[in-house]
């Protein structure tokens, strides 16, 4: 994928506020926000952007704060607020991925709600994993947003999860896709691809419960499902030839 151009995250509301150049690593703006309550923040091609909107997110603030404004009771901010806060959230995506016999015939679904509407994705391969589809349903969905959207993954992986927001991936990244010195990362032909993607858009990642009657989770399964029946021709190439991990 070809380098993207430079973007700036503006955190109104995290661990620390503030413009970031950096999306990944430490004291960076994931950092800032990932696993905060009502995080709020977005991403900017340009640093006056960044600025005209982090300033606009502190006046608010300050307006609410103003005397005379009663505020609201923590009984109701319980009732109204979401689980994560989607505030100055662009897209909201719910992802899923499966594979039968793993490996095997696999396939990945995705919903893409934005702008008032909704959007499924699907597709499938003959031969590969689950965690490869998990990883492929994140990537297709996040290409066809546009860069400096700012977005929210929903999915049940917590491979996808954890990789992203533990640093997972950014490590085996520095570390030239090794999880250990002898011990290869699984993957990294997608890892390397998401970590691009997520580069070019403020993303965050939370996990949801598979199965557990969210419609839109439910509905990846379903188009995943659909899509590995239908796998017959496409093929994962890098994983049936072995490209998936580095070599010495």
């Amino acid at each position: 994928m070809a380098g993207s151009a430079k973007k700036y995250y503006a955190v109104a509301r995290g661990r620390a506020t503030g413009i970031f150049s950096t999306w990944f690593g430490s004291g960076n703006a994931e950092e800032q926000v990932r696993g905060f309550a009502g995080a709020r923040f977005k991403g900017f091609p340009s640093i006056d952007e960044a600025r005209s909107w982090l300033q606009e997110q502190q006046s608010a603030t300050h307006h609410n704060k103003q005397p005379g404004r009663k505020p609201r009771s923590a009984a109701s901010l319980k009732q109204t607020a979401p689980e994560v806060s989607s505030h100055a959230t662009d897209v909201i995506i719910y992802t899923d991925g499966g594979c039968s016999c793993n490996p095997g015939p696999g396939g990945y679904g995705a919903v893409i709600l934005a702008d008032g509407k909704r959007r499924e994705l699907s597709g499938g391969f003959k031969h590969t994993t689950n965690n490869r589809m998990e990883l492929m349903a994140c990537i297709v969905a996040l290409n066809s947003i546009k860069p400096g959207a700012s977005v929210l993954v929903h999915t049940d992986s917590q491979y996808v999860v954890n990789g992203i927001n533990r640093g997972w991936a950014a490590r085996w990244r520095r570390q030239g896709w090794m999880r250990t010195k002898t011990e290869p990362a699984e993957n990294f032909d997608l890892w390397s691809a998401l970590l691009d993607l997520c580069e070019e858009r403020c993303v965050r990642f939370v996990w949801v419960k598979g199965h557990a009657g969210n419609e839109e989770n439910e509905c990846c399964d379903q188009l995943a499902t659909q899509a590995l029946a239908a796998a017959h021709a496409d093929r994962d190439k890098n994983f049936e030839t072995g490209r998936t991990t580095v070599t010495a």
